[in-house]
């Protein structure tokens, strides 16, 4: 597949350095482009227009002050994942690395149809509009962290443990299409958590356990052998960032962490 080529579509962040050199190696990537970060602001005005302000507010403050925690003291299970895994975080070379706004700006529309590849990853990105997925006709291919379609939205592997729903604990490959995590579903890989692991590591877990299926899809759509599967989930819901509240509730009565 010497001349195939993809694009890896994705927001700024360690686990899109991960994608990609889990992907360099075996696949030639045309160029990484990467979109800004939507400003806090906006991200909070957008969210408390969906779910309320008083929640709004309370994902935040679990960001900014249960992450850091938990971060500062899953430092060594986080590097003992890497390690084990073999995943590379080293950043990405500059000379790959194209900036757009958006993913849905004319900008990030028109870097794609010149570069035209064979096939798209996405990681960590907004959703993407259908004016972009129907841009180019090439496939576009993303790693959920979450059970679809049970656990769309963010932080799937969280929920599902929260939900006492371990046999949901896991990763998705799955077509992109406009909706949010609704593509359909190409491979699935469930993830086990130690008594080390926390809510800033279950991602690595997810990310470790889902790279080898996401390397199988790019091949399959590279060689036009990409066949949806069925799931087993009969529900489908969307999961959010917890508030404070909820996170310290969970650790309490279910000793989620």
């Amino acid at each position: 597949m010497s001349n195939k080529k993809i694009v890896l579509l994705a927001g700024k962040g360690v686990s899109t350095s991960i994608v990609f050199h889990a992907l360099k190696n075996d696949f030639a990537i045309a160029a990484v482009i990467l979109e800004e970060k939507e400003s806090a602001w906006l991200f909070v005005k957008r969210r408390a227009k969906k779910l309320g302000w008083f929640t709004a507010i309370g994902q935040v403050l679990f960001q900014l002050l249960v992450v850091r925690i938990l971060n500062l003291i899953a430092k060594h299970r986080k590097e003992e994942i890497l390690e084990n895994y073999q995943l590379n975080s080293s950043d990405i070379p500059d000379v790959l690395v194209k900036s757009v706004s958006s993913v849905n700006s004319p900008d990030c529309i028109q870097l794609l149809q010149s570069i035209s590849p064979d096939a798209v990853v996405v990681n960590g990105t907004r959703i993407i509009s259908k004016k972009v997925l129907s841009a180019i006709p090439s496939k576009f291919i993303n790693m959920h962290a979450g059970i679809t379609p049970a656990y769309r939205g963010v932080h799937g592997g969280y929920w599902a443990l929260v939900n006492n729903d371990k046999e949901n604990c896991g990763v998705t490959i799955h077509l992109v299409d406009a909706g949010v995590d609704t593509g359909n579903v190409l491979y699935q890989e469930r993830i086990v958590k130690t008594a080390k692991d926390s809510f800033v590591t279950y991602p690595l877990l997810q990310l470790a356990a889902g790279l080898p299926w996401l390397k199988q899809a790019v091949n399959d759509a590279l060689t036009s052998q990409l066949h949806p599967i069925a799931t087993t989930a009969t529900n489908s819901k969307q999961w959010y960032h917890p508030t404070i509240g909820q996170y310290i509730w969970h650790l309490a009565t279910k000793a989620v962490c």
